[in-house]
């Protein structure tokens, strides 16, 4: 019965996380102001939620994520749209299985990695103060990483021709999107995912969950 009561929590808690990673997604809610650019923050839930929830749960958020990333390429396609929805990728099915993997398989690896890493910060007794920032950091540059990462080795033909560059130059404007635009949000990352998850994992406690204890305890 209390496993049952568990799961039901469990499961009631990862889609409570994923309406609001739906909220963010399709709302100026999931968009920052920063000095220079706008900073994403659909993210922020699928990092809290692998902390709170465990990486399976982070990977289901990372997997609505990814789902919305898709669903607004197709439905108010941009430039780059090619590289996350498999409906505007113009090399057929490849180009597809290819933008499946950038727009949800990378938002996938964002719980999964912090998560684990949660897990391990856990496991070696790092302070809730340090592990939290260093988590919202590294999950944060997760997807920005392997976003990137991902359109340069499967579509730099494709990008530079939008970007209307030589191949040779997408190098340089993938690099540039993560120092602009992938480190200040990392940056903003933690400090949200530290200031969220200090309220929020007394509370994932008082409700019976106590995943990260459960899960170190049992490494």
């Amino acid at each position: 019965m209390n496993k049952r009561k568990h799961d039901t929590r469990w499961m009631v808690s990862v889609a409570l996380m994923a309406a609001i990673v739906i909220v963010l997604a399709n709302t100026p809610l999931g968009m920052i102001q920063l000095p220079v650019i706008k900073a994403t923050t659909v993210h922020i839930p699928v990092i809290l939620g692998a902390i709170l929830l465990g990486p399976a749960a982070g990977a289901i958020l990372g997997l609505v994520f990814g789902l919305c990333s898709m669903i607004s390429n197709t439905m108010a396609p941009t430039l780059l749209s090619f590289a996350f929805s498999p409906f505007m990728s113009t090399t057929g099915v490849v180009g597809a299985l290819k933008a499946v993997w950038i727009s949800v398989g990378c938002r996938i690896m964002i719980g999964v990695v912090a998560g684990w890493l949660w897990i391990l910060l856990q496991k070696v007794k790092v302070n809730h103060i340090i592990a939290l920032p260093i988590v919202g950091f590294v999950g944060s540059m997760t997807n920005t990483v392997f976003v990137m990462g991902s359109i340069y080795v499967l579509l730099a033909g494709q990008y530079a021709a939008v970007k209307d560059v030589a191949v040779t130059a997408v190098w340089g404007l993938v690099m540039g999107t993560v120092t602009a635009s992938g480190i200040p949000e990392a940056i903003a990352a933690a400090v949200l995912v530290l200031a969220l998850g200090k309220v929020l994992i007394p509370v994932v406690r008082q409700m019976g969950l106590g995943f990260e204890k459960t899960q170190v305890s049992a490494l």
